[in-house]
């Protein structure tokens, strides 16, 4: 099957992107056009150290509720210990103390009740009773709310006298009422500035950008730190701008401005957001960067016989060229070399660079069906992992005639390229290899990256694993 019968041919015409004059900014470090100003340090987030000075002032205050012979350090660095392991993690932001009071007093229950079960089984005599336990629960809760009420409040002013610039970004009209929204709400610390869009609405209210020198000339004089997206398109067909704006040291939000509010951990003047992530360094990439080294690694120690082997076997049965080397698009649309054994000879380079599926392929060996049934012929991508051009897990890379077909043509394929590629990935593992939906593809790799943790990426190559025994080929 060729690639003109599975997507548009290179003469078609491409969608009609909304937000055009944003969208077509010359790439960063070029010498025309202009570029936004060099990367800033991300805004830190609230430091959870006040929190936790409250917290431990808290318990060490409570303990005065303990006889004299309990008063021990070491029975207060136990209650501080409970009290700090314990702290609230509540599951969205609180504007204040009420809204956590009932985790607060029920994580501090919690530990009063494990330090009277320790004393308990230390020393039957020296069980705390229900006066203490009673007295000592009162007032840690009482101190550890006015301590956290005073940090809140902190931050709450600190929010109304510097408010984050922002600009909003999206079609005119949605993108005016969501500011002006914002506007209405100054406690939510967010200061929009300006509003990037294709076109003006005529209408009063924040100025309109346009241009992509507009939006540089607004990043710089407004100090912009935020930026809030009010429409599904915008992450998919303003990939570039957002991807800029957050290189420059901007958070990227999505406001939902005109479903009905869904659960989530954050919201803005009474709208559900999400903080998006562009590409950047996440928590936990060390790791994940450590899984690849010390798996890929180990394989290639394992497998070089094999590895050999399939050489050897291959260049008596199919002549030289055992290799297969193939440019491929990785991480923020880098390309990179790919490595395979070969088991197609396409006719020429454009049939290399543009051919999209050779599983059925009748002029194929019987070793080379073999290879690519049991996918012995990837094995030479861990090299590729282990030189750190792809990952172990993450989206599959694609040929850059592909990847910019499928970009013009499926919502979200482009936004993929924000995470490193992978050999397998959840969209594998869901049964989307070879010839199948580009479009559940992209759905299933974005949802990956949305969602990322090292333990998924765990699973992913356990299910990997485990398919192999059942191999399909691809």
């Amino acid at each position: 099957m060729t690639a003109e019968s599975t997507v548009p041919s290179p003469g078609g015409q491409p969608r009609n992107l909304r937000f055009s004059p944003v969208s077509l900014m010359p790439p960063r470090g070029t010498t025309t056009g202009f570029r936004f100003p060099l990367r800033r340090p991300p805004a830190r987030p609230a430091s959870p150290v006040p929190l936790l000075a409250a917290d431990a002032v808290a318990a060490l205050i409570g303990a005065t509720a303990m006889a004299e012979a309990l008063r021990h350090p070491l029975l207060a660095a136990g209650l501080v210990a409970a009290s700090i392991l314990l702290r609230p993690q509540l599951p969205r932001a609180v504007p204040g103390i009420l809204d956590e009071l009932p985790t607060v007093c029920g994580r501090i229950a919690v530990a009063w009740l494990a330090v009277a079960a320790l004393v308990a089984a230390y020393d039957p005599h020296l069980a705390l009773g229900g006066g203490t336990l009673t007295a000592g629960f009162l007032i840690q809760s009482a101190v550890a709310c006015a301590g956290r009420g005073a940090v809140h409040w902190r931050r709450r002013t600190a929010r109304l006298a510097r408010p984050r610039a922002a600009l909003v970004v999206g079609p005119a009209g949605t993108a005016q009422r969501v500011a002006a929204a914002v506007q209405r709400h100054p406690r939510c610390g967010v200061r929009p500035v300006g509003i990037v869009a294709d076109q003006t609405d005529g209408g009063d209210g924040l100025p309109v950008l346009t241009t992509g020198e507009e939006v540089q000339r607004a990043l710089i004089q407004n100090g912009v730190r935020d930026v809030l997206t009010v429409h599904p398109s915008v992450r998919s067909e303003q990939g570039p701008l957002l991807r800029a704006l957050a290189e420059s040291g901007c958070s990227v939000w999505e406001v939902d401005a005109d479903s009905p509010s869904y659960e989530t951990r954050h919201q803005l003047a009474g709208f559900p957001c999400r903080r998006l992530d562009m590409g950047g360094r996440r928590r936990g990439s060390a790791g994940k960067r450590l899984l690849d080294v010390a798996v890929s690694g180990s394989l290639l120690l394992l497998v070089s016989p094999l590895l050999l082997v399939c050489a050897v076997v291959l260049r008596l049965t199919d002549g030289p060229g055992v290799v297969f080397r193939q440019e491929r698009i990785g991480k923020d649309g880098k390309p990179f070399t790919l490595l395979k054994f070969r088991t197609h000879r396409p006719v020429d380079e454009h049939e290399s660079a543009t051919r999209w599926s050779v599983a059925n392929e009748i002029r194929m060996s019987w070793f080379c069906r073999f290879l690519r049934k049991t996918s012995l012929d990837e094995l030479l991508q861990l090299w590729n992992v282990l030189w750190g051009d792809m990952s172990l897990v993450g989206p599959r890379p694609e040929r850059p005639y592909f990847v910019a077909k499928f970009s013009q043509t499926y919502p979200g394929y482009a936004a993929r390229h924000r995470m490193r590629t992978g050999i397998t990935g959840l969209a594998q593992v869901n049964g989307l290899r070879g010839d199948t939906s580009i479009e559940d593809r992209a759905r299933f790799d974005n949802a990956y990256i949305d969602n990322w943790s090292l333990w998924q990426d765990i699973c992913i190559l356990l299910r990997t694993a485990a398919s192999l025994v059942r191999p399909t080929g691809s």
